[in-house]
């Protein structure tokens, strides 16, 4: 018995004395993801990622808006919607302590406008979206054609109608069957 006690304090103090004073995480921990609103897109590459479909991105074309949210409950910590934000909305905290009294508590949501279609009036993407496309292609080429920048505000029903009508009778085959 004393060999165990000389051993003991030998050892000296092995717990923490959590939840009384706060844990020091390692630098890469990968807590709660913090969702920066001002920078989202609502493209979806998040909620597309998600393994346990903790993100949702659901698009109201009544309300013309795009709903982004996000289930702290159901959230593994696995940082893969971080790798794929094409504009780093989303990031990983340090933050683990994610109690809460109502389940209600641990959801986000944040709504984004979606664009509406000069051509039919139907909205059809995230706003935000379409001006990241658009700013992406004039870094990409120097300054967008008006050509251009008209076609990317259309949605892709109209986008085909007017692709059909610039290719006119002569794009299309003569004889109107498949061979």
């Amino acid at each position: 018995m004393l060999r165990l006690l000389r051993k003991v304090v030998q050892t000296g103090q092995v717990t923490l004395p959590y939840p009384f004073a706060p844990v020091e995480v390692a630098p890469d921990f990968r807590g709660k993801p913090v969702y920066d609103f001002s920078r989202c897109l609502g493209c979806g590459a998040c909620a597309r990622a998600c393994p346990p479909q903790a993100i949702t991105v659901e698009w109201s074309a009544q309300r013309g808006v795009v709903t982004w949210s996000i289930h702290y409950g159901r959230c593994i910590f696995c940082g893969r919607c971080e790798e794929v934000c094409p504009t780093g909305a989303i990031g990983l905290s340090q933050d683990f302590e994610l109690a809460a009294t109502r389940a209600e508590d641990l959801v986000v949501r944040a709504e984004l406008q979606m664009a509406r279609c000069p051509g039919c009036g139907e909205p059809f993407a995230p706003a935000r979206e379409l001006e990241y496309v658009r700013a992406s292609l004039e870094a990409a080429r120097g300054a967008a054609s008006p050509v251009l920048a008209a076609r990317l505000q259309l949605c892709p029903r109209c986008r085909r109608r007017e692709a059909a009508a610039r290719s006119g009778p002569a794009g299309r085959r003569q004889g109107g069957g498949s061979r």
